[in-house]
């Protein structure tokens, strides 16, 4: 939670101009109150006894001379002047006030717009530069909740809390000295309720805190299952479990509106609490000061005037007690956010990194083992040893599950090694600058990406400084420029969320343009053609073919026609590398590779 106040550093001038217009505005509200004693003495003919008297800064002593002095002035200028005078005060100061409050919420405006936008700002940065591993470990649907839900109840519970943090301290340290200058032991009585109500605001914060965290959690859970749903609508629809997955849905939501409903009714709790005992405490002071009037121990006109500036000082308490009761509720919010931004950027680049402008000579695993940071029992690569000459096809074939695209996926470095090491032209990737290296390798899968974009803007997403000329240049190696220029309008035609208006074929073509307007030294094809019909597939070939002319590539596949003619083909199997050499040699052997190939054979 304190985190999420650290932002308030780049808005020190408005801070500033907040509480300063906080002071002003308090200031004007207690002179217009201090208007009500004479107009009390007025009223009652508090001044027909009043006798001369020096000014000092005591209660006692500067009642008495506001006494002889309001007594001076309504001799000279008559009781109804003096009451008019004193109405259009206390309406100056009243103006004044509501003045300086505006104000202050404006400076208030950019604070808590600003922080928002920079907390918003920081996670989709932060969510950028996380390594693959983190999505792993992650529920899509949980984070998309972080991102809106919890930075939307930090900006309504803790950010939108700065106006009653900023304000309400002004108010109470002003109204309590003044209180303490009127009268001292009355104020100690109500100081005496402080304890009570800390005491039982705390407690009620602690399981407020507590619930809130296990309700965003159950809020992520009905995100992840909405985000399921919309991706996997066509096996939902297919396998006829719409009912299934509504009762799911329905339970989970069920399950967040019993946790926030006790939220709630838990947050609300706190001002009824802080009422009751403001209201305690001003009956006790009614009680006490009243006796102390009879007692002529103090003039009822201040009696009146202490009354009514503790009235003031209960609802800022109020405030601040509502403010602390929704932070604990926001903190819950600010953890799970915090969490995000507090995530180990695993792929850390060294302080002295190397950038690499080109690729010379040749690609090494050394020795290379990988298993994941959350299972680091079960090894995922063992004792991975080979080279990729520069300008050479190497396909890797095997199994789903033995290790293939978590192999290439660490040429790129979306993860690290756990063991051994990766060498480009006998320099290890650890040493090298990450843009700099992935600049030089260029991904073509199965599932491409494409973005709720037009054609060219996705073409070009690798090289954003690219002409129309380019992409199109780009598009036309990659067999894809015919079907673009018969779209509606053509390059500047929207694709929708992940171009899914466009069959798989032209998706594929379309991420085949964009790796070659790239035009990266290494390239990494893994499944480019597996989910395609025969039709597409020959297209998609032939793009493939144009892309791979002059490039080093590493091949993932297990179609016949796209490993064939590589020039060595490595098999995995358990995460190890159990047969290597030419499509021919591996045959011959008659081992794993003729196994794998044995149904297209």
């Amino acid at each position: 939670m304190w985190r999420v106040f650290t932002y308030l550093r780049y808005y020190p001038k408005y801070i500033l101009l907040c509480l300063l217009f906080d002071i002003l505005s308090v200031l004007f509200n207690l002179s217009s109150f201090v208007f009500i004693v004479p107009f009390v003495e007025l009223l009652f003919g508090g001044t027909e006894m009043a006798t001369p008297h020096q000014f000092s800064l005591n209660q006692r002593d500067m009642s008495a001379w506001l006494e002889w002095q309001l007594h001076q002035w309504s001799d000279a200028h008559g009781i109804f002047f003096c009451l008019t005078a004193i109405a259009l005060a206390f309406l100056l100061c009243s103006l004044l006030s509501n003045l300086f409050r505006f104000l202050s919420l404006w400076s208030l405006s950019p604070i808590r717009n600003g922080v928002v936008e920079r907390l918003r700002n920081d996670i989709f940065h932060k969510i950028t530069i996380l390594p693959v591993a983190f999505f792993k470990r992650q529920r899509t649907g949980d984070i998309l909740s972080r991102m809106s839900n919890d930075i939307a109840d930090i900006e309504w519970s803790i950010v939108s809390s700065l106006q009653s943090f900023l304000k309400s301290p002004v108010n109470i340290i002003v109204f309590s000295a003044t209180l303490i200058f009127i009268s001292p032991m009355l104020f100690l009585y109500f100081l005496l309720v402080v304890p009570v109500l800390l005491f039982l605001v705390g407690a009620v914060g602690k399981s407020l805190k507590r619930n809130s965290i296990k309700g965003q959690n159950k809020l992520g859970a009905v995100f992840s299952i909405i985000e399921e749903n919309i991706a996997g609508i066509r096996t939902v629809k297919a396998f006829e479990m719409e009912k299934v997955q509504n009762r799911r849905f329905v339970e989970a939501i069920g399950d967040y509106t019993r946790r926030m409903n006790h939220v709630v009714t838990l947050r609300e709790l706190s001002s009824p609490l802080s009422e009751l005992l403001g209201t305690i405490a001003m009956a006790a002071i009614l009680i006490i000061g009243g006796s102390y009037v009879i007692g002529g121990h103090m003039n009822a006109s201040v009696f009146i005037l202490f009354v009514i500036i503790f009235a003031r000082l209960i609802p800022p308490v109020q405030a601040m007690v509502r403010a602390y009761s929704s932070m604990l509720k926001g903190n819950a919010s600010a953890k799970r956010v915090m969490e995000i931004l507090a995530a180990d950027e695993v792929i850390e680049e060294a302080p002295d990194a190397v950038v690499v402008e080109s690729f010379e000579s040749e690609i090494t695993y050394k020795d290379v083992e990988f298993s994941y940071q959350d299972d680091e029992e079960m090894t995922v690569l063992s004792h991975i040893n080979l080279v990729v000459p520069k300008g050479k096809v190497v396909a890797l074939v095997g199994h789903s599950g033995s290790g293939k695209t978590t192999l290439v996926d660490l040429l790129p470095r979306f993860y690290d090694p756990t063991a051994g090491a990766i060498l480009l032209d006998g320099v290890d990737l650890r040493k090298l600058n990450i843009g700099s290296l992935r600049r030089l390798v260029s991904v073509v899968s199965q599932d491409c990406i494409l973005f709720n974009d037009t054609v060219a803007n996705n073409i070009a997403f690798g090289n954003t400084t690219a002409s129309l000329d380019d992409i199109r240049k780009a598009a036309k190696l990659a067999c894809a420029d015919d079907f673009i220029s018969e779209l509606t309008d053509g390059y500047n035609t929207v694709i929708g969320d992940r171009g899914l208006t466009l069959s798989g074929g032209q998706r594929q073509r379309i991420s085949i343009a964009r790796a070659l307007l790239k035009d990266a030294p290494i390239l990494i094809l893994d499944e480019a053609t597996a989910a395609l019909d025969n039709e597409s597939e020959k297209q998609v070939q032939a793009a493939l073919q144009t892309l791979m002319e002059n490039r080093t590539t590493i091949v993932i596949a297990h179609r016949l026609s796209t490993i064939k003619g590589a020039d060595v083909i490595h098999v995995l199997d358990h995460g190890t590398i159990v047969e290597s050499g030419s499509h021919d040699e591996l045959l011959a052997r008659n081992g794993a590779y003729a196994k794998l190939l044995s149904p297209q054979l």
